[in-house]
């Protein structure tokens, strides 16, 4: 797919399997991804006090913020509010815990057969640059806020890419492929995604995402 805009600094990929996929495993992913997705879970809610903004009865917004479990995100908030600073290493935690994340994801909708690592990229590719001191005091506290058209339509898209998954899954039983155009679908959801979590929650970046699949 061609932008069909200026390119946005958090850079999302997929590569395409133009192979035959596993379709054993394909068969049987619902339960493969099972003891990968606890290693993840284990990393996510070890993290999760850092990402709420209060105890657990903090309404809404509590519970938006600590959705993302091991994403740090309460801390560079203020970092960035009262230092201007965003720690590297915070940084650094995020960036690999997002990357780890997504790897999971590719492999649970199908889209790479290899069971996923905890520090290689494989075929997932997700960078975006470390902001240094250059990101707004004041924007962060209310980032959350202003992304709420996108959680909205990230809604109905991830229900779509649910349809789209189970469509690929029948696909790659019977022919052993990944039809392109239900991958490149899936791929710009994951983007999507992925261009929020950066804006709203890890805050790396202030431009407002796009409302685009493509990159």
């Amino acid at each position: 797919m061609q932008p069909s805009g200026p390119a946005y600094p958090v850079k999302f990929a997929v590569d395409y399997p133009d192979r035959p996929l596993n379709r054993l495993t394909s068969f049987f992913r619902l339960f493969t991804t099972i003891p990968i997705a606890i290693v993840l879970g284990t990393v996510y809610s070890g993290g999760a006090d850092w990402g709420r903004w209060g105890g657990d009865n903090g309404g809404h917004a509590t519970d938006v913020a600590a959705g993302f479990g091991g994403v740090l995100f309460f801390g560079p908030l203020l970092m960035i509010l009262f230092r201007k600073k965003y720690p590297r290493w915070w940084f650094d935690w995020n960036l690999e815990l997002q990357r780890f994340a997504n790897r999971v994801t590719a492999y649970f909708v199908l889209m790479d057969d290899r069971y996923p690592s905890t520090d290689d990229h494989q075929s997932v590719r997700l960078d975006y640059a470390y902001p240094g001191g250059t990101l707004n005091r004041f924007l962060p506290i209310v980032k959350w806020l202003l992304a709420i058209p996108h959680y909205i339509v990230l809604f109905f898209l991830h229900i779509a890419s649910v349809v789209v998954v189970v469509i690929t899954w029948f696909a790659i039983l019977f022919t052993g492929r990944y039809p392109r155009p239900l991958f490149d679908f899936v791929e710009g959801v994951l983007r999507w995604h992925n261009r929020v979590v950066a804006y709203a929650f890890t805050l790396v970046t202030d431009r407002y995402p796009p409302f685009r699949l493509d990159p």
